[in-house]
This record gives C-alpha cells, structure tokens and sequence, in this order.
C-alpha cells in the first residue's frame, strides 16, 4: 500500500484524472436529463479516478514488469492489434449492432459530436474502469497474470450484466448472451495487448472498435 502514497504516483494519478473528467466532460454535458449537476458529476468522477489511477501506477508495472505506457510499439503487434480490432468491429457492426440498436437505441450516439463523446469517455474512464484499474489491483492481490486477467474479464462481464438488469427493457437472452460472449473475447484480448503495448494501444483498440459506428452517422451533425 506505501506505493500508493508515492509523491510520484500521487502526482500522475493527479493528472490522469484530470485529463479523465475533463475527457469525460462532454459525455456528461450529453446527458440527458442527469441526476445530478454536472459539476457534482465532474468532481465524482475526478476523485474516483484519482484512486483507480493510484492503483494503475502504483502496481501495474512492479507486479507484471511491463511499463504502463509504450511509445514505441513493434510494428508486427501494432498490425496484429490494427487487423484484429478490424475483425471485432467488423462481427459487432454486422451480426450485433442491429438486433442491439433496435432494443437499446440510447446506448449508441445519434451523431458524431456524440460519438466523439463515446468514444473519449470509453477510452479514459470505461477502460480504466474496467480494465487498467482492477488488473493492477488483482496483480497485487494474486501475483499472477493468468488469476488476475481472468477475473478482470469477469469483473468486465458482472458490470455488463448489471447494466443489462438496469435497462428500463433489458436486452432477451439469446440476443444478450451473443454480445456478453463478445465482450468476454474482446475482453481477453484487450488484457493480452494491455500487457504488450500498454495503455496507449489499448486506447487505439478503443478507437478502432468504436469506428464501426461512423458510417451511421455520415450527414449527421
């Protein structure tokens, strides 16, 4: 725990959930009808974030001796992860998105100040959320990366479970055990790049799976 108090993990957890709430920001401006003030929202998610950082730089790196960032990748993963992200999107837009755009249209942005908006909030907060923050946490807890993917995917497939029973009209069964099976693949997958390329091929994996909505939106504004 003492590397949590670290001034220098303190210091980046600091700024990366500033840039988090402030990435967020326009996703809670979206919102329609909110429950509570964006201020107050903003703020949530700026704290909660500090702490979910805190624990990505504090035990992401001495647990799995692999650095939390990568700016330099090798070509042959960043193809492979390009290709990859390609063929997921591709299964999603063509055998899912459908069935799931006519039971749950509010879950997928009407235009592409929306889908921009989508797009920031999955890849700072969604991601960390599900992700970059429970892996680092499990790798403390188990010390073995195995234990603690699979339980990150799992963690990953309760969250979407629980969001499907909060639906006002929750996805049938057939239809939502499709999609959960693809979340679980995608899932396994994201935890094999996080640990070769770090968080910021993990932020283009987003990007790539997110862009099989763009060509609903041609002409939209």
């Amino acid at each position: 725990m003492r590397r949590l108090a670290q001034p220098r993990v303190l210091n980046m957890a600091v700024l990366a959930g500033l840039a988090t709430a402030l990435a967020s920001y326009s996703r809670m401006a979206l919102w329609l009808n909110p429950s509570r003030p964006i201020w107050y929202l903003e703020a949530m998610i700026f704290l909660c974030s500090i702490v979910l950082w805190g624990f990505v730089f504090a035990w992401h790196e001495p647990y799995t001796q692999r650095p939390v960032w990568r700016f330099k990748l090798e070509p042959k993963l960043f193809i492979s992860v390009t290709l990859i992200g390609i063929i997921a999107a591709a299964v999603f837009r063509f055998f899912l998105d459908p069935s799931l755009r006519a039971q749950v249209p509010e879950e997928y942005p009407v235009d592409l100040k929306n889908w921009l908006a989508q797009v920031l909030f999955s890849m700072f907060l969604t991601q960390l959320f599900l992700l970059f923050a429970p892996f680092a946490w499990l790798m403390r807890l188990f010390q073995n990366r195995r234990m603690a993917a699979i339980l990150t995917v799992l963690f990953g497939a309760f969250v979407w479970i629980i969001k499907n029973q909060s639906l006002p009209a929750p996805i049938h069964s057939p239809l939502f055990a499709a999609f959960l099976a693809g979340r679980i693949t995608t899932g396994f997958l994201a935890v094999w790049f996080y640990l070769r390329g770090g968080i910021l091929l993990i932020w283009w994996w987003t990007v790539l799976f997110e862009a099989r909505l763009l060509p609903d939106l041609a002409g939209h504004q």
